[in-house]
């Protein structure tokens, strides 16, 4: 008897932070034309998260990406993570795959056994792709090396991060990765899905 119970209870926490989620989504769209022109001045101006618009298949605006080499790229991971990657241009993205092998690969084979169908862009409020030139120069000298994988302590998350900001700072979780990727641009930061070609 109590399992049905433990179920509705699951069901009914999953509809609400959904529908929190769909109106948070709702909000930044809304919102967007307000930041397009801010940057961030200071620690206590930053969103805490550092994210305006979440990552999300279920709830995507009709916004899209303007994608340039550099551009830090997620898509969905077993449907609680998000993987990252760096973008080298409209065919090549730079991830660390779980084996440590640090990689050049095609949108498609990011998003290959993973549970997204989408790849998402970190961008600002004007759907433009958040870079510098340094990044994609760091991902491509990376390419073939190797490192320790571990899911804690040496992610997907941390290597790019190496290569956004050329330091190798602890972190573990995507949440800490668009909190420290906020401040470096001082922007809020807009995942918007890119359109590319899905070809499997």
């Amino acid at each position: 008897m109590a399992l049905p119970l433990i179920l509705l209870g699951a069901a009914v926490v999953s509809a609400v932070a959904a529908s929190e989620l769909k109106e948070h989504q709702k909000k930044a769209d809304k919102n967007r034309r307000l930041d397009s022109n801010k940057t961030i001045r200071d620690e206590f101006d930053l969103h805490s998260s550092g994210i305006a618009k979440y990552p999300s298949e279920i709830f995507a605006s009709t916004h899209f990406a303007k994608i340039k080499p550099g551009a830090l790229v997620c898509c969905g991971l077993g449907g609680v993570l998000d993987h990252t990657g760096i973008l080298i241009d409209k065919d090549t993205i730079v991830e660390l795959h779980g084996s440590g092998l640090i990689k050049a690969i095609s949108p498609q084979r990011f998003l290959k056994e993973r549970s997204g169908n989408e790849i998402f862009v970190a961008c600002d409020a004007k759907g433009n792709a958040l870079v510098n030139d340094l990044i994609a120069q760091r991902a491509i000298k990376q390419i073939f090396n190797y490192q320790e994988y571990d899911l804690i302590k040496n992610n997907c998350h941390r290597f790019v991060w190496q290569c956004i900001s050329g330091t190798n700072a602890e972190l573990t979780t995507f949440h800490q990765l668009n909190k420290l990727f906020s401040k470096y641009f001082k922007q809020k930061i807009y995942w918007d899905k890119w359109q590319f070609e899905k070809r499997f």
